[in-house]
């Protein structure tokens, strides 16, 4: 087996090396933002401490854990970002600056799910930390749980009150013993200033270097305190727009507004696995050979004549110097299984995907609070938000080799006609882009959040100690409202394509049933547009809809004191209770969902005897009904039991926690925590280490899913040489699910701000997770594969052969996750007195390694699968965020780089360029070869500087991606987009520029 060196230009070493240099640099100056600890350098402005006090109680509320007292160490790591780190980033969304750290892997934004209709991610900003997904991480507003966005459970970050979040802490362990479910990964929890005075206001306004996705952010928060001090209220506002980046079209390139870089990279399955050569090639502008821009014939004795925008027919140009075999297979010698090389690309659909939502977003938040006393608060607060999103997941509606047309159909130029009469045949098979429908498709998601809390939080006499006690209810409301405009009803396409020339003269839809319902015929070779008829016919003007309807109702309540003292320090206890509701409701249009009493036919989708009453009629974005509830209960206690506290032996604590937690859907599950601090006698020198078991429950969407069905083209069909096929991919729900189960444990050591360097601070902590049943289900083309390769259980779950071919996927408890790998935090800082500069210098650097992500799906006669290191992924080898900050009292000066190593496109694949390993056809699906497994990592470089005009008013500018890095390609399969937004910057250089306010 030959292996290839990892680079693949000349420039590629250099950068990677800078890329490294720039990192290691960092890194040796830096030194980590240590959660809880008494000075996390996370906050080079205002070294404040990552527990800060609440105003009118003055206990420390330590994100990570219950305990609420003064000097409590809490063993479980947590990253710091104050809001002056985050104003230096400039983001028009909170969301982009946070999923900046390296722990944070897999986050969704807005340049995510844009090639997706029924995904429901589009436009939503969510975290995952450790690369485990949205759903394994928590995210916390003061400390309490938020309504979810969509029907995984997961909120909408762009939604929350951002310019009155005081800090954010990422807490990079498990924390379910203290917060519950979903806290595998860990914990962001965003910490609002509930007792802000004055008044602060934030404008700005963004464009990329190609002239797109302008953007503009107006923000506004003001705070004032009545009758002496004893009520505050606060309010803030925020309208925000993105433009996005619009889909290009059809064909290769130039992307949107000048964009080279896409070259639809697709990895070609050859088929053969016993000759010696790859089975898989990487290769640059492929050519899907099943249908083309205007119209192809795709098999038979006409099979590669092609037409261009005016019907004209023309040989279609080949790729790979393919030559039509003209059998009934529609096979191309010299090409494989549905692509050829270069050609004619002009019918490509992958370059027609939005790189990124327009994205709108609105967003009201108040807070009203009474103290009844010095040490006890009432108070209320309610969140109403609206983000509106646009994409185009696929500019027309492509057939693949999926059409039949008569000869005899009028719109059949005369000369084809003649070569049908002249080669016996009455039809051909024929495969088309639709670049003949005027309007690209259109995804518009719109969601609407109304939050309400009311509590109380303050501390009273109990036992000769202070009792501390925080409660409050929680109604949350989700609605979501997903429409698709400009998309095609597939019986009604069907029907209006097969056209004939009636008695007359004039041209009809074929089927006497149709003509009756209202068919207007559609004319699909060459590109003339449509007569409104047609389009109000095929595609009406009321396409697919769902409407879901979530909410959540909360009642916790939390108590903490000190009830005694050791001889090392007093014991720090908390406990409390909480109880969940969660319920969702989503309702389809009747084209989609099928016709039911719930959902019958209306004046905006009237009856048509073409269409199944069962539903799915859409070429895509069927949304189903469906509906699901579920309750919890638990109770959890917490305590700190200091161990040693004496100058030659250091300050040592133990920290316990254990949950119970009832399920009205799965019964009983407990959680626990057992980790300890220890500050050494070496100055400076802390160790901790931290073990949980940490649960997830299954949620709404995986118990209870409406069933949703998503067009899936150019799957392989290895049943049939390998040959493309498109399915619909229906996914449902499973209420047999069970909690997962996590083992989590951390253990590190922290050199914080000793005296011979009291600006420094640095950590190095191990983490390790294994989480047991796992709810995961296995995509269409993995299902298809693994019974190809002998895991029958599978078999059923799909029919290729059937009229429309399918595909089952459901989510089971049977699968694993295996994750470790090392967190490192450095800074420093320093004045700039000795160089006789003004102002601070502050050195920045996190840094994750990610040694091994290995999913086991956990079925028979498969075997696990390593992630670590697959930039296809989200979990990278290397992830580095390294600033370099100049502060003084008049202006600042930002640098920041980020950085993740190259990897490969799967750890599965054997690449290999001759001599490769003669396979079986199982070990062929489960460890192919392939001519080129690599991908490049990335380097970012961003600058931002800020001028104070006044004392009141500072402006600033920003340009992030300075050097305009490209993405890689991410290729699959088929020809889509083929990036991946989860690692790689699609959108290229960004210039903001702003103005600050605070009276």
């Amino acid at each position: 087996m030959t292996t290839t060196p990892t680079a693949t230009s000349s420039s590629r070493p250099l950068r990677t090396a800078l890329a490294k240099g720039t990192a290691l640099v960092a890194l040796a100056w830096a030194c980590p933002v240590l959660a809880q600890e008494a000075a996390p350098a996370a906050l080079p402005e205002t070294p404040a401490p990552a527990a800060a006090p609440t105003p009118s109680t003055g206990e420390i509320v330590v994100t990570g854990s219950r305990i609420t007292s003064s000097g409590f160490s809490a063993p479980t790591p947590t990253q710091v970002l104050s809001a002056a780190v985050i104003a230096k980033s400039a983001q028009p969304n909170i969301f982009t600056t946070i999923a900046q750290l390296p722990s944070l892997q897999g986050s969704t934004g807005a340049t995510y799910g844009t090639n997706s209709t029924s995904s429901g991610t589009q436009g939503l900003s969510s975290f995952s930390l450790r690369g485990l997904g949205p759903i394994r991480t928590l995210t916390l507003l003061d400390g309490q749980r938020v309504v979810g966005a969509n029907v995984t459970g997961v909120p909408d970050i762009s939604l929350f009150p951002q310019l009155l979040v005081d800090r954010v802490d990422v807490v990079t362990g498990g924390a379910s013993a203290s917060y519950g479910s979903d806290a595998v990964g860990g914990v962001v929890n965003f910490v609002t200033n509930t007792h802000f005075e004055g008044f602060k206001a934030n404008a700005q306004n963004g464009i990329t270097t190609y002239g797109d996705d302008y953007n503009y952010t107006f923000q506004a928060a003001a705070g004032k305190s009545f009758m002496d001090g004893r009520l505050h209220v606060v309010v803030s506002g925020e309208y925000s727009h993105e433009n996005g980046v619009p889909a290009y079209g059809f064909g290769e390139g130039p992307g949107p507004n000048g964009r080279d870089w896409y070259e639809t990279e697709t990895l070609i399955n050859t088929g053969l696995h016993t000759d010696g050569r790859p089975q898989y090639r990487n290769s640059k502008h492929a050519q899907a050979y099943q249908y083309t821009k205007y119209g192809l014939i795709t098999a038979g004795p006409l099979q590669g004549i092609a037409f261009d925008q005016s019907g004209k027919p023309f040989n279609f140009v080949y790729g790979s110097n393919g030559v039509p075999d003209k059998n009934a297979a529609g096979t191309v010698t010299g090409c494989n299984n549905g692509f050829c090389v270069g050609g004619d690309l002009s019918g490509n659909v992958g370059n027609g995907t939005s790189l990124q939502s327009e994205i709108t977003r609105t967003n009201g938040y108040g807070r009203i609070g009474f103290d009844i006393d010095n040490d006890n608060e009432v108070y209320a607060t309610v969140n109403v938000a609206r983000v509106t999103s646009n994409n185009t997941p696929n500019p027309g509606a492509a057939k693949a080799n999926s059409l039949t047309l008569q000869c005899s159909n009028p719109f059949v130029p005369t000369s084809i006609q003649d070569l049908c009469a002249a080669n016996g045949i009455t039809s051909f098979k024929y495969g088309v882009s639709n670049a003949v429908l005027p309007q690209f498709i259109n995804v518009n998601p719109v969601r609407e959040q109304y939050r309400f809390v009311a509590g109380a939080k303050g501390k009273i006499p109990f036992l000769g100690s202070d009792l501390h006690y925080d409660a409050y209810v929680e109604h949350g409301e989700n609605i979501t409202d997903i429409t698709v405009s400009n998309i095609t009803l597939n019986a009604r396409y069907n029907a209006a394509i097969q056209a004939v020339r009636l008695n007359d003269g004039t041209i009809a839809c074929a089927d006497p049933a149709a003509r009756a319902s209202g068919c207007v015929p559609l004319n699909i070779i060459g590109g003339a547009t449509p007569s409104a008829a047609t389009l109000a016919y095929i595609t009406p003007a009321h396409g697919p809809h769902q409407h879901t309807r979530q909410t959540q109702d909360v009642a916790s309540i939390a108590f903490n004191n000190q009830p005694f003292s050791t001889w090392a320090g007093p014991v720090s206890l908390a406990f409390g209770g909480e109880w969940r509701h969660e319920y969702y409701r989503v309702k389809g249009d009747p084209y989609g969902n099928g016709v039911t009493a719930s959902n019958p036919n209306t004046a905006d989708y009237p009856a048509d005897p073409l269409l199944n009453t069962a539903g799915n009629n859409w070429y895509a974005g069927n949304y189903h009904d469906g509906s699901g509830k579920y309750s919890v209960y638990e109770g959890f206690l917490e305590a700190n039991l200091p161990l040693v506290d004496t100058p030659g032996a250091g300050k040592a604590n133990l920290n316990l926690a254990g949950r119970a937690t009832h399920y009205s859907t799965s019964g009983t599950v407990y959680t626990w925590k057992i980790g300890g601090t220890w500050q050494t006698p070496v100055d400076g020198v802390r160790l901790r280490a931290v073990t949980s078991r940490d649960v997830r429950a299954p949620n709404l969407s995986e118990l209870y899913a409406a069933p949703i069905t998503v067009t899936v083209p150019g799957l392989t069909n290895p049943f049939n040489n390998n040959q493309p096929v498109t399915v619909q991919q229906n996914t449902i729900g499973n209420t047999a699910l069970k909690p997962e189960i996590a083992r989590n444990t951390e253990a590190g050591v922290v050199l914080s701000r000793p005296g011979w360097a009291p600006g420094l601070n640095l950590s190095v902590d191990y983490y390790r997770i294994k989480v047991k049943g796992v709810v995961s289900s296995l995509s269409a083309q993995q299902e298809v594969n693994y019974c190809y390769g002998g895991v029958t259980q599978l078999c059923s779950a799909f029919d290729l052969n059937a009229a429309t071919p399918y595909v089952n996927v459901q989510a089971f408890n049977l699968a694993s996750i295996f994750t470790d790998g090392f967190d490192i935090e450095a800074s420093y800082q320093f004045r700039l007195d000795s160089l006789k500069l003004p102002g601070n210098l502050t050195l920045r650097a996190l840094a994750t390694n990610v040694r091994n992500y290995i999913t086991d799906i956990g079925l028979p006669n498969t075997i696990p699968t390593q992630g670590a290191g697959v930039n296809a992924g989200a979990t990278p080898k290397w992830k580095v965020l390294a600033t370099e900050s100049w502060d003084t009292d008049n202006f600042s000066l930002t640098f920041t780089q980020r950085w993740f190593s190259a990897g490969k496109i799967s750890n599965e694949y054997i690449e290999c360029q001759t001599n490769c390993p003669v396979q079986t056809a199982q070990q062929a699906t489960l460890h192919p070869t392939i001519d080129n497994n690599r991908m490049p990592g990335a380097f970012y470089f961003d600058v931002g500087a800020t001028y104070n005009v006044t004392k009141a008013i500072t402006a600033y500018a920003k340009v992030d991606n300075l050097f305009n890095h490209d993405p890689a390609a991410s290729p699959q399969t088929n020809t889509g987009i083929d990036v991946n937004p989860l690692l790689y910057d699609v959108l290229g250089r960004m210039y903001r520029i702003g103005v600050r306010a605070s009276f």
